[in-house]
């Protein structure tokens, strides 16, 4: 009776050290699955960490000349351009031995009040050109406070080749401080409509004058 009993017993013991190794390998494969996923995870939240350089990376918002370009925190909406040989203002005429490009547009906010940066014309070869420093900022869409349910309007003036037309954007941002860098600031990229036969006319027929001055009454 009782070598059968221990007989019995030894096939139970003989059960459970195979469950429990079986149980040691699965946690383990466990264990290793996990560790696995761990690791993907931590690559993926690396490569979705953005560089110095990416911080500052504008969030660019598309439109063209006519339409209401909506950037988020502002909105713009480029509604003529023109070209001058001089330009007028405060009684003073300013001549050029390029092409004064004029870009006449207007701006809103939908809630918070602010001013706009100074404009950059980008062409179509990716060159990019400032606002002309001959025109005064208060004679700029930079100048004015920009206020909700308004539509403040305004130009910024550039001083370009005329074979920078054809193409040509411009690209209106919010006002870059020295002191701190806004992470993914927006700005708004607004194809100016210019195409080779604009451009001809744009850089062949300028206006005489521009006049600033009448622009302001």
């Amino acid at each position: 009776m009782t070598a059968t009993q221990e007989r019995s017993v030894a096939p139970r013991g003989g059960r459970s050290r195979r469950q429990s190794a079986r149980r040691e390998r699965g946690s383990g494969a466990l264990h290793l699955v996990v560790g696995l996923l761990l690791a993907a995870g931590a690559v993926g939240i690396q490569s979705l960490d953005l560089s110095g350089d990416d911080h500052s990376m504008p969030l660019t918002y598309t439109g063209a000349k006519g339409e209401n370009v909506d950037a988020g925190r502002f909105s713009v909406r480029v509604e003529k351009v023109s070209s001058a040989k001089t330009l007028k203002a405060d009684g003073k005429t300013t001549a050029t031995d390029q092409v004064f490009l004029v870009v006449e547009a207007a701006a809103t906010v939908p809630s918070k009040p602010l001013h706009l940066g100074e404009a950059q014309l980008l062409t179509a070869d990716g060159k990019k050109f400032v606002a002309s420093d001959k025109v005064d900022k208060m004679d700029t869409l930079a100048y004015p406070w920009i206020q909700p349910g308004w539509w403040s309007k305004g130009r910024y003036v550039f001083e370009v080749p005329a074979t920078a037309l054809p193409g040509a954007q411009a690209v209106f941002t919010l006002p870059v401080s020295g002191l701190y860098s806004e992470p993914l600031p927006p700005e708004a990229q607004v194809d100016l409509g210019i195409d080779e036969a604009a451009a001809k006319q744009l850089g062949s027929a300028p206006a005489e004058v521009y006049d600033l001055d009448e622009k302001k009454k």
